[in-house]
């Protein structure tokens, strides 16, 4: 699996490339040999969607007949042209004083309905953040008018124009339905995409850049643990297997993914990255990003006693790891999702580099890392253990 995943023939699996649509073909059909359903019975273990790209032309509010500094209207959409006054039927909330601001924007952002969002002025400081929110978009035919001001319009008119490009994307997603608990969710996931192929960065000749550690070995052991469960067959809560794509590129596969779920439902996420090398500790261990946010990395640790298995802290708080990776959509609604890896974030000599490929792995110490994953979350599993939330009172 992960020979073929960090082949040369693989063209180093680029977002929007033929390498990364042969990548999730060979995934597909692995977890079709497997024996997995696919996501809602669809006959397709490919879960596709298109990513929306607004290039901004003009934007414009008046409010009772009061114009609005451009500065003040941010209009997240996908559509090309907007024109919407009080009678087109859009629910308009409020971002009050002292709320989550980003918080609170990213959940209205998502363009599940259509909706003007007044924001308090008390946020002048950071609206101008919310043009980030256009970064990510899927395709929806729904709109958000986010303006900054502190009044209740009885009359309004807002106007917006935008470029809009599509691509498409798809992630890889096999699902093992639960024996008693089939509405309870539990998320195994890592990213099938890399960099690549880039000639202008070659290293001795060498453009290919296989990501085999970077998300191969993560993918991998996704692809082995389904096999691990489907042999098994005594899995009391539904587990979801995860392929994510566009990763390198703002992670929007896991995104996309995420929201398709009802948090409350999801009782844990395994995100896997980088465990195809050495922790700083060595062999037999590996780390946990936000370990401190739930007790899922001790529910896991304990269900490791007598073996020589540890799962330590994140070591590197300093670079956010928790809400930087392909398990954070989900942490922000408060599931306990949390990424495990062994990446020396300091000193991975090979991190986004050509010399990623498979021969500077240590397949021994990665298969006693997915050994060890199996092992600590069979209480997760079997449903007589369920790791505490993730507070979402603070986040940012």
């Amino acid at each position: 699996m992960l020979g073929v995943l960090a082949a040369d023939d693989m063209a180093g699996r680029r977002t929007f490339t033929p390498g990364i649509d042969k990548a999730a073909a060979f995934i597909a059909d692995e977890f079709k040999k497997t024996g997995l359903q696919t996501l809602k019975g669809n006959g397709n273990f490919l879960q596709s969607f298109q990513m929306v790209k607004p290039q901004f032309i003009s934007a414009s509010a008046q409010l009772d007949g009061q114009a609005l500094d451009t500065k003040q209207v941010i209009v997240v959409t996908c559509q090309p042209k907007l024109l919407l006054n009080e009678q087109s039927g859009y629910q308009m909330v409020r971002i009050l004083k002292g709320a989550n601001f980003l918080a609170e924007a990213r959940k209205y952002a998502q363009l599940t309905s259509n909706l003007v969002v007044l924001v308090d002025t008390s946020f002048a400081s950071n609206f101008g953040r919310l043009v980030n929110l256009k970064n990510q978009l899927f395709a929806s035919a729904h709109s958000v008018v986010f303006l900054l001001t502190d009044k209740i319009p009885a009359r309004y008119q807002i106007e917006a124009q935008h470029e809009i490009t599509t691509q498409n994307l798809a992630n890889v997603v096999g699902i093992l339905p639960g024996k008693t608990l089939p509405n309870e969710y539990v998320i195994f996931s890592g990213h099938y995409d890399h960099l690549g192929v880039n000639s202008r960065r070659a290293v001795n000749g060498d453009s290919i850049y296989n990501g085999a550690n970077d998300d191969a070995a993560g993918t991998t052991a996704v692809m082995l643990l389904a096999r691990y469960y489907q042999a098994l067959g005594n899995n009391a809560r539904t587990l979801v297997f995860a392929a994510f794509t566009a990763e390198e590129v703002g992670g929007f596969g896991a995104t996309y993914f995420s929201q398709r779920f009802n948090p409350d439902e999801v009782k844990a996420m395994f995100n896997i990255e980088m465990i195809g090398t050495e922790s700083k500790w060595g062999k037999n261990s590996a780390y946990i990003t936000g370990y401190d946010k739930t007790d899922m990395g001790k529910i896991m640790q304990d269900n490791l006693a007598g073996t020589a298995f540890v799962f330590y802290p994140d070591p590197y708080p300093d670079q956010n790891l928790f809400y930087r990776s392909d398990n954070a959509t989900l942490a922000r609604l408060g599931v306990p999702a949390h990424t495990l890896s062994t990446s020396k974030m300091d000193n991975e000599p090979n991190y986004h580099k050509p010399s990623d490929e498979i021969g500077t792995l240590d397949m021994a110490n990665m298969t006693r890392i997915i050994q060890a994953i199996a092992l600590s979350a069979r209480g997760i599993v079997a449903g007589t253990q369920t790791p505490t939330r993730v507070d979402t009172r603070n986040l940012r």
